[in-house]
Formats: C-alpha cells, structure tokens, sequence
C-alpha cells in the first residue's frame, strides 16, 4: 500500500524502528571496502512510468545515512522533467567501469568484492574529481560532513527499493533480460541527461 506524502516521513521513521537490527546498522554506517573487483548479482532498476514524485526514496536514504530527513544530502535525486511529464530517481549505476574510480588520486574509490562501487572516507582528501568524472552527476558533496555522497546500496539492501510505494525503484537479478531494459531505459533518457553511456 503507498505511503500517502503527507506521512511518508513519519512511516519511514517508525519502520524503520520496528525493523531488528536496521537502526543498528543504519547507526553503525560503516561500510567493508575491499578493492578486488566484483560484478553486481543485483541491479537497481528504475520504473520511470510508475514514479509519482513522492520523493520517498530521498528521504529514506537520508535517514539511512545521517538519522535526519533532509533531500540534499540524499545519494538519490528525484528529477521531474515538465516537458514529458515524468519523474525519475537518479542514483550511481555501480558502472562496470567507473570513471569516478579512474581519477580518484588516492584510490579512494573502489570496487567491493560483489561489485558496488564504494568511497573510502578515510582515505578521501575531498578534491571533487570524482564529481566532475561521473557522466550522469550521480556524486555530491555534503559541506557540513565534508564527505561525498554516493549510492552504496545500503550495504547490499538499498532502503530506496525497499519503501518505494509505487514500485518505481525496484532491486532485481541482474538478468540478461534486466541488463536489456536497463540498457533500453538509458538509451530512452539520453536526451534528457546528455551524456549517458549505457
């Protein structure tokens, strides 16, 4: 059942509470980054028709990341394109090989054993390469932590599918068939993004 807008911010919050051990690991954050590379057995996949804009999925992840709501300092963005009348969750693709990873000077960005792309924090002199390297814009910065902001699939159970009430943001086998319509989703949005490899 969708979580009505009005009190997405309040359901979140208490399952997240109910859920055993979520609030723990959620408190915890700290994120196992191995640097043997890896390929993705899941892949998040994007419904772009069934977004409503709710914007649930940016405040999951903010609270997922530092126990507030705030949409800046989300790793996903709903962008709301008025001309085709649409709305559509962007978040890292976990590139196959990822240009933010290539000019990272410290080798702060890695790829973890099953295939997500992961920052290192301690490891990070915060230049903003990776942010200018990212085709899509999918990397930002948070000012107050001075730490970047990237998509690491919540540690392999991304919160953003999870509590996405209309099922826009869904995360599947990464299936030859799954590829293909992810593939045919990116080539379809080319024009809005610009750059976009797929």
């Amino acid at each position: 059942m969708p979580i009505p807008a009005t009190i997405a911010k309040e359901s979140i919050y208490l399952r997240i509470m109910q859920t055993d051990g979520l609030f723990e690991f959620i408190k915890g954050g700290g994120t196992d980054v191995s640097r043997r590379r890896g390929k993705l057995s899941k892949i998040l996949m994007i419904a772009p028709e069934k977004c409503t804009g709710c914007r649930t999925c940016e405040l999951i992840c903010t609270f997922n990341r530092s126990q507030e709501f705030n949409p800046k300092r989300s790793a996903i963005s709903v962008m709301a394109y008025d001309e085709a009348s649409i709305s559509v969750p962007i978040m890292c693709m976990q590139c196959e090989d990822p240009s933010c990873m290539k000019v990272c000077p410290v080798g702060a960005i890695v790829k973890a054993e099953n295939g997500t792309v992961l920052i290192d924090d301690s490891k990070c002199i915060g230049c903003k390469m990776c942010i200018s390297a990212c085709p899509l814009g999918n990397i930002t910065y948070n000012p107050k932590t001075k730490t970047l902001i990237k998509c690491d699939l919540c540690g392999g159970e991304p919160l953003c599918a999870e509590f996405c009430p209309s099922g826009a943001i869904q995360y599947k086998e990464a299936t030859p068939t799954n590829l293909e319509k992810k593939r045919k989703i990116g080539l379809k949005f080319k024009d809005l993004f610009g750059e976009v490899e797929c």
